[in-house]
């Protein structure tokens, strides 16, 4: 143990090794013991410092889970309908198929807007198509945007939780229809955000979500 020379289960062995200490003068015995304990102390110490690096990348491997988009935007219970998903659609206003890249969520006006993991608002404001829009910053390389609202209630460089409620749905920018577009971004390139809902939905409601996602015919922005 600790990287200590085993003492052999043979007994002639053990009463070998006892033998040696036997022997030794109290001098000797005295710097053999010393030199064990130190040797020990250090193990200790390296095996201490281990723990403590474990300790701190599980923490770090929570905060990372704690960061990661894991929720819709919209709660269920506030959808009038998924109205569109992730991929290439027809646009609703210039009638030609473009890349859609995030997924539309249909809901009254005012509807609570969850941001979807832990992180800072890197953006909350105005931006050309999105209307008013939130963008948080979650580490690891990951965003979300959050676009078309009415009101937004946080600002930029505000940190938020996961839960917390960032707007309220609306109609703004290139919108044809109150709805909530949202975006999932990992290293500024979009993701498809249904792949990013592991913990708010049963198995049944994603086959669901997937099954509406794949619909092009009621595309808001």
């Amino acid at each position: 143990i600790f990287q200590a020379d085993p003492i052999e289960i043979n007994p002639d062995s053990s009463l070998r090794y006892y033998d040696k200490l036997s022997h030794m003068s109290n001098a000797n015995l005295m710097d053999y013991i010393s030199m064990k304990t130190n040797h020990l102390a250090k193990s200790i110490y390296v095996q201490s410092k281990s723990y403590d690096e474990l300790v701190l990348l599980a923490k770090q491997n929570e905060n990372r889970l704690q960061n990661l988009p894991a929720i819709q935007p919209v709660m269920n219970k506030d959808l009038r309908r998924l109205a569109s998903g992730y991929g290439y659609r027809v646009d609703p206003i210039y009638h030609v198929k473009r890349f859609h890249a995030g997924m539309d969520f249909a809901a009254p006006s005012g509807t609570d807007i969850y941001a979807t993991g832990n992180g800072k608002v890197s953006f909350a404001g105005w931006q050309q198509g999105y209307g008013m829009c939130v963008i948080i910053n979650h580490g690891s390389n990951y965003e979300t945007l959050y676009a078309h609202q009415s009101k937004i209630l946080v600002h930029q460089g505000q940190s938020v939780k996961r839960g917390e409620v960032i707007g309220l749905v609306g109609n703004t920018g290139k919108s044809t229809a109150p709805h909530l577009h949202y975006e999932v971004r990992l290293k500024g390139q979009p993701q498809d955000p249904r792949n990013y809902y592991l913990l708010d939905l049963t198995p049944e409601q994603y086959d669901e979500m997937i099954r509406l996602s794949e619909n092009s015919g009621n595309v808001l922005d």
